[in-house]
């Protein structure tokens, strides 16, 4: 298929994947905020002993809402599951992974400035450790956090950290950060479809039954609910990440991915607790500024090994004058950087960039320096093979001021 046809196909897998994250997620922070917010009983409902009632107010309207287990009561109808957006993510989420890294080609899986691996190869280790990981939490979860969850949480972790470090060792820096949050994204979606949905399945058949809907049937699928209620900001922020070349770029790349889903993590439990501890509104800004700090700090240190070896060669080096600039440009950047592109992996030129005229370059000479000189995040997996000469002629000509 052509470049244009990928890219299609690429915009309507990314526009259903995220109208359907935004209901799944909004779904998730929603019912955790119920369950967190429910008021004690006042005989105000219709159904026997509720676990929780509560008004809400939305829309020129008044709501009420009650939790019930439905103990020896019939079952309602209709009845309203909460499961297609979940799947609908989880599905299209995995078509982009097809469409933009295994088959089409659009973005780089495998980065032989990092790992000598084959396209193939690249392939099979993204969907190695998609499923690895999914194993590794599957097991905790179902063998050893029932007897031992602190233990189970200890191995995952460690799990995750493994993985998120191999991954930025033998992947592309935007593939590994992707990858990771696809790993947690299908776990999440496996809690779903392997977990809350057959637990809600058994209440439903109990109560069907007439027979009381314990709490036991539910227990499990409630703590894989929570579970995922966490994941929820980590995997939004791995999903936006490859927009950001001086964080998946990074020489400790794997770092600021794990303080990411770490900071993530933490924001979420500070909102999730909010409701029983008085001062979280200063906890909140204290994470959000630890969390800033501690990813400005690993960022800051060795970030720019390319552009300090360009300044330290400017010094003995004549000036550069803006035509070898545009040689290097024209040689290893216009392939898609163009009006007309030679390379029609992406369809067209990315993200409107173009260099076919002085002006045009030197109105992104900035971003040259950021991506070419600094990160060396383009071309993306080196695939023009620019040199670091070339790179060094950029950079010394963009620190010169970048002129015509």
């Amino acid at each position: 298929m052509s470049g244009g046809v990928f890219e299609l196909l690429d915009l309507v897998a990314r526009w259903i994947h995220v109208i359907a994250g935004i209901m799944w997620v909004g779904n998730s922070l929603l019912f955790n905020w119920l369950d967190r917010s429910l008021d004690s009983p006042r005989g105000q409902g219709q159904t026997p002993e509720p676990l929780g009632t509560i008004w809400l107010l939305h829309s020129g309207g008044f709501y009420y809402v009650e939790k019930t287990l439905l103990a020896g009561t019939h079952l309602p109808q209709p009845l309203h599951w909460f499961k297609w957006q979940a799947y609908t993510t989880w599905l299209s989420g995995m078509a982009l992974l097809v469409v933009v890294y295994y088959l089409g080609g659009r973005a780089v899986l495998g980065d032989a400035t990092v790992a000598p691996l084959s396209h193939k190869l690249a392939v099979l280790v993204g969907v190695a450790a998609i499923a690895g990981g999914v194993a590794l939490y599957e097991s905790m979860q179902r063998f050893v956090a029932p007897r031992a969850p602190r233990a189970a949480a200890i191995v995952w972790v460690a799990g995750l950290t493994a993985i998120s470090i191999e991954l930025t060792r033998l992947l592309s820096g935007r593939a590994a950060f992707l990858h990771v949050g696809a790993m947690l994204g299908t776990i999440m979606a496996a809690n779903v479809a392997h977990t809350i949905v057959p637990s809600q399945r058994a209440l439903v058949a109990s109560v069907a039954a007439g027979t009381p809907g314990g709490a036991a049937l539910s227990a499990r699928a409630k703590r894989v609910s929570i579970h995922n209620n966490y994941f929820t900001f980590p995997v939004i922020v791995l999903m936006v990440s490859n927009h950001f070349s001086g964080i998946y770029g990074h020489r400790l790349s794997w770092l600021l991915l794990l303080l990411l889903v770490a900071a993530g993590v933490a924001v979420r439990h500070v909102l999730n607790v909010r409701w029983k501890f008085q001062q979280w509104k200063a906890a909140l800004a204290a994470t959000i500024a630890v969390s800033v700090m501690a990813l400005y700090a690993v960022m800051s240190f060795g970030a720019a090994t390319g552009s300090n070896a360009v300044e330290n060669s400017s010094a003995s080096s004549a000036p550069v004058t803006f035509e070898e600039a545009r040689h290097v440009i024209d040689r290893r950047c216009a392939a898609c950087h163009s009006e007309h592109p030679s390379d029609m992996t992406f369809g067209g030129a990315p993200v409107g960039v173009m260099f076919d005229t002085p002006d045009q370059i030197v109105a992104r000479a900035a971003r040259i320096r950021e991506r070419a000189v600094v990160t060396r995040t383009m071309p993306p997996g080196n695939k023009t093979n620019i040199t670091d000469p070339e790179r060094a002629i950029l950079g010394r000509w963009i620190a010169e001021g970048a002129r015509r």
